[in-house]
């Protein structure tokens, strides 16, 4: 856990200290994976420590092993349930319900949904993460998935919404081909651009990235500025296709072979942090980088049912539904390199190795990002989130985090509300007359497979959370969409 006088020590530098030196920062955002699609347990006890479940022994991801022994591994991280609405609320520090994009976002048209839903996307006068940083000076890139904007619609181009640098982002959700071999699906509407030197080769589309991100980091650290590296992989979503660099290693896990090829993308991208990580050692700024690790929504690992306990487990169901492995996944912030000689880690002291067993959302990062690098958020942009380093000085006392999910369209659950607070969740379905306002209460710290419903035995507590989350819902003119 972060401690209480790193914590201290930053609310009491001034803005004009931290701009002296600012830290570099890098996102690492994997695509579909789930809090428990990685061998770092974050599932802990009632004493906060890791328990290792069966998946934990099955995927193999020694780089993000080694990033949690050196920074603060959050065991209760919460994302909006699909993609495109966890990157809006990354990049803007918002809850789904305040910017609108409440589903994926098409790339050729407009999903069903609410009138009025930002089927759109990002727009070049959004108040984002990135184009905050680009004004304070950062050097902003993007590599990978974006999916911030439909074919046709500014959110399409990276370079029109706050990013310097683009490399392989564009409308699409999803790769067509993994493969070099097959030109990462030149020729079809999913392919990816800007790679074309590795058509032909047997360069895998992970690994391409990767490649084309350190190129891109060496070049910038021939200048005297930081930068803001947006790596958000096309791994682990959809198709399967196995990294035949990996494929060995799990050919006698008795798993099928989608289950095997998902595990191959789970390892390269594993491969991919390490490497990143490594490079910044070597062109000298690895002290100065701080990591965020992410995955957007839950896991979408081919291991039984939309519902049940298998590809999350111990949690219930998976990418899409309004249950915890729908929502939960992993979260890492540290150094690249921790040191405690370094002049800009002394503003931001990373206590290493810690479990934090408070809970945290995808709207916090924004917050706390900026907070770190000294940057003001700007006064007429409204942030649904806390920035973590003030947050974590509160060990005791009521637990006043709250998170909103809000998803009024169809999916592997469709048209509810979420609200967690402290350890209570409630969920509000929409829909047809039968769901029409049916609540569902769980206590997720004591029941983390979600296999008692509550509502029935405590009435005052449902009345309590639901008029809280109409209270969240109103305040950000929440829409509402029904088959």
């Amino acid at each position: 856990m972060i401690t209480k006088l790193f914590s201290l020590i930053l609310m009491m530098i001034p803005v004009a200290t931290l701009a002296a030196g600012q830290p570099n920062i890098l996102i690492f955002l994997v695509d579909d994976m789930g809090v428990m699609d990685t061998s770092v347990p974050f599932v802990v006890d009632a004493q906060g420590k890791p328990q290792i479940h069966p998946l934990n022994q099955y995927y193999n991801t020694p780089s993000m092993e080694a990033l949690a022994k050196t920074g603060v591994r959050f065991s209760h991280f919460y994302a909006n349930s699909v993609c495109s609405p966890s990157r809006a609320s990354l990049l803007s520090g918002q809850y789904s319900a305040r910017h609108k994009v409440t589903q994926w976002i098409n790339p050729t048209g407009k999903n069903s949904g609410p009138k009025g839903w930002n089927w759109e996307g990002a727009k070049a006068k959004d108040i984002t993460l990135q184009s905050t940083l680009q004004k304070a000076g950062y050097t902003t890139i993007h590599v990978g998935k974006a999916h911030l904007g439909p074919f046709k619609h500014v959110g399409a181009d990276p370079l029109k919404v706050g990013f310097d640098i683009n490399i392989a982002g564009t409308a699409i959700g999803r790769p067509h081909s993994y493969y070099g071999e097959k030109d990462y699906g030149k020729g079809n509407i999913r392919a990816i651009p800007h790679l074309d030197k590795y058509h032909g080769t047997d360069t895998f589309l992970t690994e391409a990235l990767t490649l084309e991100a350190k190129a891109t980091l060496t070049k910038l650290a021939k200048q005297d500025k930081p930068f803001f590296m947006h790596m958000s992989h096309y791994a682990v979503h959809a198709p399967f296709n196995s990294d035949p660099r990996f494929a060995a290693n799990y050919k006698t896990s008795g798993k099928g072979k989608s289950a095997q090829a998902f595990a191959t993308l789970v390892e390269g991208m594993d491969k991919s942090l390490g490497d990143l990580i490594m490079h910044l050692e070597d062109i000298g700024e690895a002290e100065n980088t701080l990591v965020v690790f992410l995955g957007d929504n839950g896991s979408d690992a081919p291991l039984g049912s939309k519902t049940t306990i298998a590809s999350s487990a111990p949690y219930r169901g998976k990418k899409g539904t309004c249950l915890e492995g729908g929502m939960r996944a992993p979260l890492i912030i540290g150094w690249a390199k921790p040191s405690a000689d370094s002049a800009i880690q002394k503003q931001f002291p990373v206590t290493q190795g810690i479990v934090s067993k408070k809970f945290v959302h995808i709207c916090d990062l924004m917050p706390t990002i900026l907070k770190v690098t000294g940057t003001n958020t700007p006064k007429s942009h409204v942030q649904d989130g806390q920035e973590l380093t003030e947050f974590m000085v509160k060990h005791t006392g009521e637990h006043k985090q709250e998170f909103l999910m809000h998803f009024p369209h169809g999916h592997n659950s469709s048209n509810y509300t979420v609200l967690r607070k402290g350890d209570w969740k409630l969920v509000k379905h929409y829909g047809d007359k039968k769901q029409q306002g049916k609540l569902e209460l769980f206590n997720v710290v004591k029941d983390i497979s979600e296999e008692n419903e509550l509502s029935a035995k405590m009435p005052e507590k449902v009345e309590e959370l639901d008029k809280v989350m109409q209270s969240r819902l109103d305040d950000c003119q929440a829409q509402y969409w029904a088959k």
